[in-house]
């Protein structure tokens, strides 16, 4: 039996094998990656390391074992289709009869266009009667920390989600509750609905930058039209920007506000501040 972690040496996924890592031996974790050289830090640490693609469902044939975790982390190429990507998982897993697929979904409050390929997988999975475990993100706080750069060159936070508010968390955090179900007990044929402990707004975001930059920057809150063309002006294919657009227009309607605090139980500690993500972005 083992752990087994799709996206590996992804954003998230190198989160989780770390914090594996702390828990399991790590004979135990099967890190699957598309490029083995990204893994080689995994490898030399003892992690098992899977060649595989979701764009290739022969590499996943014999990649599970019978009673193995899986955690499938949400692939993150929007054109290439990718409920059909998580189904080739889905089905490798069925066929070997694992004990419990973890599925990195969205938070069942949001109507966007970015949750579509999240609903869809979540019914395969439903569909292909696995034990599961729905993991539903809500927004990261490094969708907006990692990319300072147009903010403080330009001292403007641009956005267009008005006054609603986002209860993100550090992919720590989330990753921390995925380590928590994979390690775990009892979290089959479960639904947890993830978001940080404090919900917050872009005026007080801009604030927060202010405060720790001794620099002014403001909230501009611009039309969903305008942010996309941002966007693209920013070097992002167009069909990115609009869904990226889109989770604002989400946000001004509330659809990212997750209450009910299971990212915090499941973690075992309250969620990582913004503030304390945005002194870790500063300090680079």
């Amino acid at each position: 039996m083992s752990i087994v972690v799709t996206g590996a040496t992804g954003h998230l996924g190198r989160h989780v094998v770390e914090q594996l890592l702390e828990k399991v031996p790590a004979g135990e974790i099967t890190a699957v990656v598309r490029d083995e050289a990204k893994a080689a830090g995994l490898a030399a640490r003892g992690v098992r390391i899977a060649v595989a693609d979701y764009n290739a469902p022969e590499t996943f044939d014999g990649l599970f074992a019978a009673g193995d975790k899986v955690l499938l982390i949400s692939g993150n190429e929007f054109d290439k289709g990718r409920v059909q990507q998580h189904r080739v998982v889905i089905d490798a897993a069925r066929a070997a009869g694992v004990a419990l697929l973890a599925y990195t979904s969205a938070p069942g409050t949001l109507k966007a266009a970015l949750a579509d390929d999240h609903r869809a997988t979540e019914k395969a999975l439903l569909a292909a009667g696995l034990p599961y475990s729905l993991l539903r993100n809500g927004w990261y706080h490094e969708n907006y920390t990692e990319n300072l750069g147009p903010v403080l060159e330009h001292g403007a936070v641009v956005q267009a989600a008005g006054d609603g508010r986002v209860s993100s968390a550090s992919r720590a955090d989330y990753a921390a509750a995925a380590v928590a179900v994979l390690t775990g007990e009892g979290h089959e044929n479960s639904t947890y609905e993830l978001g940080g402990d404090e919900a917050w707004g872009f005026a007080e975001y801009a604030a927060e930058l202010s405060r720790q930059t001794g620099r002014e920057i403001a909230y501009t809150p611009v039309p969903i039209e305008t942010l996309e063309s941002v966007l693209t002006g920013a070097g992002l294919p167009g069909p990115l920007a609009a869904v990226l657009a889109g989770v604002d227009a989400s946000i001004a309607k509330g659809e990212l506000v997750v209450p009910g605090g299971d990212l915090s139980r499941l973690a075992g500690r309250p969620t990582t501040p913004l503030a304390e993500a945005v002194a870790a972005a500063l300090k680079g």
